[in-house]
């Protein structure tokens, strides 16, 4: 079975405009010829196998095949992070504010589009954000907003810095993300 990926797909089903059914993506995804599809919830998360046209696609060429489907079956744009599922993995497993994030609902992971925008931030991590917490992986941020997401003085500051650069997750969603990339 070919590695698997996952697309993390920024602003599909917020608001009316961007809704999309979750077998629609499916099906979206299977006419690119990628294989083993499966959608998180109504998430617009999408784990899937490697296109059988392409099987060697970088995440750039998979990302762009992937807006510009969005684009002409939807009928509009969504920003598109790919990862692999071993990525997803090392963000996993290398949980470093575990001991001290409780509720992963107001646990986020932030994946950046390009892991060379680590260094945009690195100056975030010098910041005390009490009683929030932000740390760094390799390719991801963590952040830990124990008033909520949108009271959160970290996510903001991340989002002013890198833009439509990166996309967060709850720690639910990436747990089960994960499982779902392991399946």
């Amino acid at each position: 079975m070919p590695a698997k990926r996952i697309a993390l797909i920024r602003g599909i089903n917020v608001g009316r405009a961007k809704r999309v059914d979750m077998k629609a993506l499916r099906e979206a995804f299977a006419a690119m010829g990628y294989t083993d599809v499966a959608t998180l919830l109504n998430s617009g998360n999408v784990v899937f196998g490697a296109s059988a046209s392409a099987p060697r696609e970088s995440a750039q060429r998979a990302e762009a095949r992937i807006e510009e489907a969005i684009l002409g079956r939807f009928g509009f744009g969504a920003r598109v992070t790919v990862i692999t599922a071993a990525e997803l993995a090392g963000m996993v497993a290398g949980n470093p504010l575990g001991e001290v994030a409780r509720d992963p609902s107001r646990y986020l992971v932030a994946v950046l589009k390009k892991a060379e925008d680590r260094a945009r931030i690195e100056p975030l991590t010098q910041q005390d954000w009490s009683p929030e917490a932000f740390a760094l992986g390799a390719r991801a941020a963590y952040l830990w907003c124990p008033e909520g997401i949108l009271a959160s003085r970290a996510a903001e500051a991340l989002n002013r810095a890198l833009g439509d650069a990166v996309t967060a997750r709850n720690w639910a969603t990436m747990t089960k993300l994960h499982a779902l990339a392991c399946g």
